[in-house]
């Protein structure tokens, strides 16, 4: 059964609504007709906890935008339109990632520039910024002015933990259509992972114990490395037994964020470069090339240093991913430990929390959450990953 473009926005039937509602005025208004005021509007924010599917959302909408299935709801799924938004290969649809740790004032401006055309193949011109809150101040202002005069049939999708001011600034929050996201349900993300060939066991352990993320979900169900990354991770309370063992275990962590980072980067890295190094002529000879070659050594060195920032930030992502995991491993230990019928975070684990919770007074349990927590805090304050987690470690192990 074709689902159409929804069919990854996964438990989040009121937001779907919306937009579809929005890609059926917005096909009208290419038509030449003039649907109710405020059925479509030129800026959407998509909010929502990680995981809850913000950049999903927004990608849906955009392959929606560009439907060209005129004879059914936009949305199809199957036509070109929907086809290659959804691939990223439309060339009407751009998306922007930050590549390092925030969005540049540069980067932005050339998105602007870019944004101002007239679409060339599609129906809507469409921008989606999938991290809004890692902006810089100078790109949020670059942003505003095109949010503020936007051109006729040009789309921003901004994507956004929250709407609050940390988040996104005031005034651009203002000029955006608010779409919600919340925490999908388990048997929401269960049931799209069997839709998309999962076993029934694995997609249901998988949701249970994903924390609300369908990305996460679908990793841990098809990657055994990413599970066993996470079976690391959850043995480490337990195994912080002597004062040796910080130093072991926080070897292991930043081992594994640094092997993410190599994994996720390194072909990437030598393409970007061999590219680089074909358009600025390397290996060619004659007249001029000595001028060429000076030219490329400063772009090599410009490229180095945005592989350098992105690879620190798939370095950081992988690392707080564990953490994540770690706090909810404390926190299940306490309401192992109060009794409380909430469900744990880590079901699979529960054996483990009822050893801790029997061991742990739930003062040293907090203590140990507080220092998951604030080793979070300091690597978002650029503290060196290895000093962060072994204080942090320190903590877990003392009690």
């Amino acid at each position: 059964m074709n689902r159409g473009v929804w069919g990854d926005v996964v438990g989040q039937p009121e937001a779907v609504a919306v937009l579809s509602a929005a890609a059926e005025a917005a096909a009208s208004i290419v038509a030449g007709g003039s649907p109710a005021p405020g059925a479509m509007t030129h800026a959407w924010l998509f909010t929502g906890p990680p995981g809850s599917g913000r950049s999903g959302a927004a990608r849906a909408f955009a392959a929606a935008l560009e439907c060209i299935a005129v004879d059914d709801r936009p949305g199809c799924g199957s036509c070109a339109g929907c086809h290659t938004a959804l691939a990223g290969t439309h060339a009407d649809v751009r998306v922007v990632s930050p590549e390092g740790l925030s969005i540049s004032v540069g980067e932005m401006r050339a998105l602007v520039q870019v944004s101002a055309r007239r679409p060339t193949s599609g129906r809507w011109q469409v921008v989606i910024i999938t991290d809004a809150d890692r902006l810089t101040e100078g790109a949020a202002n670059a942003l505003l002015k095109a949010v503020e005069e936007p051109p006729e049939r040009t789309v921003f999708l901004l994507c956004a933990p929250s709407d609050h001011p940390d988040d996104v600034s005031v005034t651009i929050r203002s000029r955006c259509r608010i779409v919600s996201l919340a925490t999908p349900r388990v048997a929401a993300i269960a049931s799209a992972l069997e839709y998309d060939g999962v076993a029934p066991e694995v997609a249901s352990w998988a949701a249970s114990v994903c924390g609300g993320h369908v990305g996460r979900a679908r990793r841990l169900a098809t990657d055994e490395q990413v599970r066993a990354r996470r079976e690391a991770v959850l043995r480490i309370p337990l195994a912080l037994r002597r004062p040796a063992d910080i130093f072991t275990c926080a070897d292991q962590l930043v081992s594994a964020a640094e092997g993410d980072a190599l994994t996720a980067n390194e072909g990437r890295d030598l393409a970007e470069r061999e590219a680089l190094e074909t358009a600025m002529g390397g290996g060619g000879t004659g007249k001029g090339t000595a001028a060429v070659t000076r030219g490329a050594k400063g772009a090599l060195k410009d490229l180095e240093k945005r592989q350098k920032s992105r690879t620190t930030r798939t370095q950081r992502d992988s690392l707080d991913q564990a953490l994540v995991d770690l706090a909810a491993f404390y926190r299940d230990v306490l309401v192992t430990a109060s009794g409380a019928p909430a469900v744990l975070n880590h079901p699979d684990r529960a054996e483990d929390a009822r050893a801790a919770a029997s061991s742990w007074t739930p003062e040293s349990t907090l203590r140990r959450l507080e220092a998951v927590l604030n080793c979070r805090t300091a690597l978002e304050r650029n503290v060196k990953p290895r000093i962060a987690v072994e204080a942090m470690l320190t903590t877990l192990q003392r009690g």
